[in-house]
């Protein structure tokens, strides 16, 4: 068949409806009211977050603000390590840093002393931080954190490094009895504060461990408490709105740590190995980031909606030229729609499959989408491109 147009395309999604303000948790967001009879002036916070979705101490506030249903505004603000801080931004926060909490005009930084403001003026999330089992299960948290930025941002020897492994091993054990000790799959009786604090960390573990270390978190029969909790997490439209998947954190965080360090233990290489080529290569759906499903139809019909809102800033960032790219594009995204290729493919030049990849490696989760709409988008590019040749491109550029 011939590629849809790009009418068609729209056409094709336009059934596609997001309720940015009052809906599911979503990472598009610059105000949201939770379905309260309220006007934005009447909005007491405003969260200051990075434009990616990203930061990990941002997602912590994000999070608490959507179980609470705090109203608040949302303002996109440069992380430090991608680029210059805006002017405006640093006006406000001198310091740069992310997260910012306004509160009745008045800015906190933070995380921690963030949501322990918040608490103060709108309530706990089941238990004050500042109770002795919070506090205990937050130390906890810093220590898990320790050992898996010893294991994974310091160049070791074999000998050092599985000494970093076991030391990891040992505080990710006493994270699962801990969470075995409860009778659902939260830290506590019932989702809390606490399981807010997790999981930024705890997602990045689990995604950066499998792609540099060829280490599985989300383990049923190694971890089976922990990959409980991840489960559970996932049954809350708050975490899933907030959920990135491996591909982008693997990506992303270098910039971040300093350094991600690949295994050198000799045992756990071939699987590393093959992990890498599963998170940048795929198939995506196999990648263990992910516990729950949806319909295959309508994340595909979210991807394509996604793509078709920016089409010309996609087309113009791309290195390949913008006619050959529109035409690439539209048979990756009919193939995603209909399950049939495009006979445009076969007149396409090599440059269009580095396009598509180019594409590809930049999907971001879930700035541009929910991870399953990511993971069919990618899916629907690789064909494509694989479909035109061989050739990838250059690999994602990272600095440290």
């Amino acid at each position: 068949m011939r590629a849809l147009t790009l009418a068609a395309l729209r056409a094709r999604t336009g059934s596609v409806t997001f309720d940015r303000i009052n809906g599911p948790t979503n990472s598009q967001a610059t105000l949201r009211l939770f379905g309260r009879n309220i006007t934005e002036q009447d909005v007491r916070v405003t969260l200051y977050r990075d434009n990616h979705a990203w930061c990990p101490y941002c997602q912590k506030v994000w999070m608490w603000l959507e179980e609470k249903q705090i109203p608040y505004r949302i303002k996109k603000v440069t992380m430090f390590c991608y680029g210059e801080k805006e002017m405006w931004y640093k006006n406000i926060v001198p310091s740069g840093m992310l997260p910012a909490l306004e509160l009745d005009g008045r800015i906190i930084t933070e995380s921690d002393v963030i949501l322990q403001r918040l608490e103060d003026e709108f309530g706990e999330l089941l238990e004050p931080l500042t109770a002795p089992r919070v506090v205990n299960l937050r130390r906890l948290e810093r220590m898990l954190f320790g050992a898996w930025c010893r294991w994974l941002c310091y160049p070791q020897q074999v000998k050092a490094e599985r000494k970093a492994k076991s030391a990891f091993e040992d505080v990710l054990g006493m994270v699962e009895q801990k969470l075995q000790a409860t009778q659902g799959p939260f830290f506590l009786e019932e989702f809390s504060c606490v399981d807010v604090i997790f999981l930024p960390y705890l997602e990045r573990m689990a995604a950066s461990l499998f792609y540099y270390k060829g280490y599985g978190i989300r383990d049923d029969v190694k971890w089976p408490y922990v990959s409980a909790w991840f489960k559970g997490l996932e049954t809350r439209e708050t975490y899933r709105g907030t959920q990135s998947d491996f591909h982008t954190h693997v990506h992303d965080l270098p910039p971040q740590m300093g350094s991600c360090c690949s295994s050198k233990i000799p045992e756990d290489q071939e699987q590393m190995e093959s992990n890498q080529q599963l998170v940048d290569r795929g198939p995506w759906e196999k990648i263990p980031d992910v516990g729950y499903s949806i319909g295959q139809d309508q994340a595909s019909l979210v991807a394509v909606n996604r793509v078709v809102k920016h089409w010309e800033t996609l087309l113009k960032v791309n290195p390949t030229k913008e006619e050959t790219m529109d035409t690439a594009l539209r048979c990756a995204l009919t193939l995603l729609l209909t399950s049939e290729p495009c006979e445009e493919v076969s007149k396409l030049p090599n440059e269009a499959a580095v396009g598509l990849w180019y594409l590809s490696d930049r999907i971001s989760v879930p700035r541009d989408m929910p991870i399953h709409s990511a993971k069919q988008l990618r899916q629907a590019l690789k064909r494509t491109a694989d479909a035109i040749s061989p050739v990838r491109g250059p690999a994602i550029p990272v600095t440290t």
